[in-house]
């Protein structure tokens, strides 16, 4: 019978904890800060016992015109358009449906040009900053397959950071109420030109008046705080995303001398994440043709923990209306290894205004999850970002969940039946 690897004892609280107070300053993409992030990183994993041939770095090159110039474009075009939506419905009521096709029309193909903000266009090479960044991993390759046939696992993190003049959590409320602006507007106009022009609702006429004006109100202000949010270099970073850096090297630590079976293993830190996900994208444009989507999976960290809290979080589904599950199959190894370990953990619907090294792998239709803390947003992209916000106890509960979890994902599941 074969022997269960124990993994509760490997992992130590105090030492992973070291990881945030060495990387509690400010990294901000494109700054000295970052580049000391990243010589630090690489000194991390010679300290765990890597080689130097085994650290890869990853240069790239990218713009912020997608993260911050076009932003705060679509947020004042919002404004007007909203705005003027309000004043013409009563003069021109078709010429306000055109106006709302055409909207939709524009804002359905930024969205589009949106999933690849890596590719260096017009845009992005004559408007917004030209900055630099690094990636860091490392890869295991898999005891019983050559590296060509075997699985892969990407765990990953960020190791950038960033303040902003409002709060995460104040970002995801305003993006939220913009949301469902967007959702509720067509909605309410559609019944206001059906009474309109054909008088069948006239009972509930008011209301629909009274929505549009609120509604309209709701969209107008989210989009003038999101135009004043504005990207600084304050932040100490220590749950956004110290915390996941923590946990990559602490799992890198303990698969370093006991490999997967039938996945290679990456330990990925990522650059770039605050200004659109740039790392993440580069990487996947780099790796994707070696990735198979029928065995290639990918376990994000991202804020891990908040003090006070003493359950482990992760995202079980994202988006708006309707929401999609993370991943099913990840979705039950997490279950079954907290279940094993006593690991206490919380299935989040993923918020809006949230944005993860994970999107790009769920916009390739990779199986991808994030574990992320819900509180640990009125702390992030702020001052309050201190090592003293970060619970140590999770952090440690994270670790073993993801090293039992991947043991069990290893041992039974066949990557030549999928």
């Amino acid at each position: 019978m074969e022997e269960k690897i124990r993994v509760n004892s490997f992992f130590k609280k105090d030492r992973i904890f070291e990881y945030i107070n060495d990387f509690a300053f400010p990294r901000l993409s494109g700054t000295e800060g970052e580049k000391r992030a990243v010589k630090l990183v690489k000194k991390k994993f010679k300290e765990i016992g890597f080689e130097e041939n085994q650290i890869m770095s990853q240069e790239f090159n990218f713009s912020t015109f997608y993260s911050e110039v076009l932003v705060k474009i679509l947020a004042f075009l919002c404004i007007v358009i909203f705005s003027l939506l309000l004043f013409i419905k009563y003069l021109y009521p078709f010429f306000t449906i055109i106006t709302i096709i055409i909207i939709s029309i524009v804002f359905l193909s930024i969205l589009g040009a949106l999933k690849h903000p890596e590719y260096q266009g017009f845009w992005e090479k004559h408007f917004g900053k030209k900055l630099s960044s690094t990636n860091i991993f490392i890869t295991l390759n898999a005891k019983n397959k050559t590296f060509e046939n075997a699985g892969n696992i990407i765990v990953s993190a960020h190791l950038d950071s960033k303040s902003q003049t409002f709060k995460t959590i104040w970002r995801v409320v305003f993006l939220t109420l913009w949301e469902i602006g967007v959702v509720a507007l067509p909605i309410l106009y559609t019944f206001f030109l059906i009474d309109l022009y054909f008088h069948v609702i006239r009972t509930i006429i008011l209301g629909i008046e009274l929505g549009i004006i609120f509604t309209t109100s709701l969209v107008i202000f989210s989009n003038f705080m999101i135009l004043f949010n504005n990207t600084r270099n304050k932040s100490l970073g220590s749950l956004d995303n110290a915390s996941g850096m923590a946990i990559v090297f602490e799992l890198s630590s303990f698969f370093k001398d006991n490999n997967l079976n039938n996945y290679n293993l990456w330990f990925c830190q990522f650059s770039a994440e605050e200004i659109g996900t740039m790392g993440s994208r580069i990487f996947l444009d780099s790796f994707e043709d070696i990735f198979s989507k029928k065995n290639t999976y990918q376990i994000n960290f991202d804020m891990i923990s908040c003090k006070n809290e003493k359950q482990v979080e992760y995202v079980k589904s994202y988006g708006f209306l309707p929401p999609k599950i993370s991943s099913e199959l990840l979705d039950s190894y997490i279950h079954q290894a907290a279940k094993e370990e006593s690991v206490p953990i919380k299935g989040l619907r993923g918020v809006s205004g949230a944005h993860t090294d994970s999107v790009p792998f769920h916009l390739r239709k990779f199986d991808s999850i994030d574990f992320a803390t819900f509180n640990a947003t009125k702390y992030a992209h702020s001052r309050e970002d201190t090592p003293d916000k970060v619970n140590k106890e999770v952090l440690y509960y994270a670790c073993v969940l993801i090293a039992r979890m991947l043991i069990n994902f290893d041992k039974n599941t066949d990557i030549n039946d999928q």
